[in-house]
């Protein structure tokens, strides 16, 4: 059986997809009930940052540690990832000592590099074109609220980034209807559009994305990154912000989620995040108990490898 990695939604299946949340649900109560569930004594997760993250990193560690593990953090100035080592070099060293391996970088081409010469899982915590671990929380967030997203519309207003890619993923793998609103310049790749048609429909404004919607989803206007297009962007987006007045256009028991880090004021009105609808301190919660599942998942299936 090949090595599995997660770099994105599509790496798995539905139905993988859907047992990992299952799984998900099913550690998050253990984790509430104070239940002690440690498989993975002795593993250890290498955890390697180019960007830097809040939710990320603890979700990540507080979950291997959890599991009875232990995660080592890296960083650019830490290891010789910084200093110009080929990533391919790094791989098969890393991943010769450790069990599993998390990427948070640039490039999506990295972690697919890194990926291909590492002997153990690798998993994207984010690239520049795609963030499933986020879509993970996101989907049995809803599924807690709301059931099954199957059928249901989600509008995305806001950057054409690497959040609205993974969105554009999980539209085709958990079969719902994706609405996108960005500003002219700022939408999804045409490729990306083209190839998921099928159930993702590129709109006029952020109006006719809300309208009738079942979730309502968005994200800062400048990425890490992004910061010297801060003011280009604030002009661009001006009509692109997530506030009540837009919620009243979707369904009266629409949700509203964010990944945070979120800035008031600008992609979202300064009380958004405590709407009668949102729900993102759960989702943002549920970064550790999807991303736990994620992590037996892959090391399951690596022991199986074996």
């Amino acid at each position: 059986m090949a090595l599995r990695h997660f770099l994105t939604l599509r790496d798995l299946s539905s139905l993988e997809l859907n047992r990992i949340l299952e799984r998900a649900h099913e550690l998050k109560r253990m984790q509430h009930d104070n239940t002690v569930y440690q498989p993975f004594v002795g593993k250890v997760l290498g955890m390697i940052f180019e960007k830097s993250s809040t939710r990320t990193r603890i979700s990540f560690e507080a979950g291997m540690c959890q599991f009875g593990g232990s995660a080592i953090f890296l960083s650019p100035r830490d290891t010789q990832l910084g200093r110009g080592e080929p990533i391919e070099d790094s791989a098969r060293v890393i991943s010769s000592m450790l069990d599993i391996v998390m990427i948070r970088t640039f490039g999506h081409d990295i972690v697919e590099r890194f990926a291909s010469y590492s002997t153990v899982p690798v998993i994207n915590a984010l690239t520049d074109d795609h963030h499933p671990c986020q879509l993970l929380a996101d989907m049995q967030t809803f599924q807690e609220h709301r059931g099954s997203i199957q059928g249901k519309t989600v509008a995305w207003i806001g950057d054409g980034n690497n959040m609205c890619n993974s969105y554009i993923e999980a539209a085709h793998m958990w079969g719902f209807k994706l609405k996108i609103a960005a500003p002219k310049g700022y939408e999804p790749e045409e490729k990306f559009l083209t190839e998921f048609a099928h159930c993702v429909e590129l709109v006029d404004s952020a109006e006719d994305a809300a309208v009738n919607a079942d979730l309502i989803v968005t994200d800062v206007w400048a990425s890490m990154g992004q910061e010297e297009e801060q003011k280009i962007r604030e002009k661009a987006f001006a009509n692109y912000q997530v506030n009540e007045k837009l919620m009243e256009l979707a369904h009266p028991d629409c949700l509203f989620m964010h990944c945070l880090p979120a800035h008031r004021g600008e992609e979202i009105s300064e009380n958004m995040l405590d709407h009668k609808n949102s729900v993102v301190w759960d989702e943002a919660e549920n970064r550790l108990h999807a991303q736990k599942a994620l992590m037996e998942f892959l090391l399951n299936e690596n022991l199986k490898k074996d």
